[in-house]
């Protein structure tokens, strides 16, 4: 195992919609061979408060400071839930980061969706990406047999969750780090950039679908190292 240079060691990571937290594999594998402590919630997708609720009992689990980072409707659970006192930085991962009276609703309707993507309603309010454009839409950069596996674990992801605004935006008085997925068909690029430039977000561009946290573990991986040390480092000043 390398030696961990960050003192903070914790690092909770929030799934989107239409997957789940089995999609971290990879990217838990690379923080663990780090010297990270990684916990994967399994958000239940019901509502905010539901998805915030089960962030913030997996926060409480940790033993210091933490990196909490978010991936598409996960930027949202993590822009509540990141009040945690234990949350020492944000990470969003081609993620929505609305502001306070917003949803990711608000943002994802700023600009026409790509041709691939697949999402729709069911007549119970409930959203899925349908088959037939899910791994175009969804996970291009990956295998066939990986989006056809992705695409029976997503989870029910109900439509109202998705329209409720934020009301205490963490990023507002926290460190956050963005990752714009450049080749990204669910959230637009240009929408990713637009919402972190807003808010004054650190951001790396990485080539890659949407799951780009799948295809390329290990330079998402790099920023949220990069958002451990950053902000370790000056909580190192702040204090001499």
């Amino acid at each position: 195992m390398e030696k961990q240079t960050s003192p903070i060691k914790n690092v909770v990571l929030v799934h989107g919609a239409f997957a789940d937290g089995s999609g971290y594999r990879g990217l838990y594998e690379v923080l663990t061979q780090k010297g990270y402590n990684v916990t994967v919630v399994q958000n239940p997708l019901s509502s905010l408060e539901a998805d915030v609720k089960a962030t913030t009992l997996a926060l409480d689990k940790q033993d210091g400071p933490t990196i909490l980072a978010g991936h598409s409707w996960g930027g949202a659970v993590i822009t509540e839930a990141g009040n945690h006192p234990k949350v020492a930085a944000l990470v969003y991962i081609a993620a929505f980061q609305p502001d306070n009276g917003e949803s990711p609703l608000t943002w994802i309707q700023t600009l026409p969706p790509a041709p691939e993507n697949g999402i729709t309603p069911d007549e119970n309010g409930i959203l899925y990406f349908v088959k037939e454009k899910y791994h175009a839409g969804f996970c291009a950069d990956l295998s066939e047999a990986e989006a056809d596996f992705m695409y029976a674990s997503q989870g029910a992801f109900y439509a109202s969750a998705f329209a409720t605004n934020i009301t205490n935006a963490a990023w507002r008085h926290k460190p956050a780090f963005g990752i714009v997925a450049t080749e990204d068909k669910a959230i637009l690029p240009d929408i990713e950039r637009n919402m972190y430039k807003r808010s004054n977000t650190k951001v790396t561009e990485i080539q890659g679908s949407h799951v780009v946290f799948m295809s390329q573990p290990a330079k998402v991986a790099a920023v949220i190292i990069e958002a451990a040390e950053s902000v370790a480092a000056e909580s190192l000043v702040a204090s001499k």
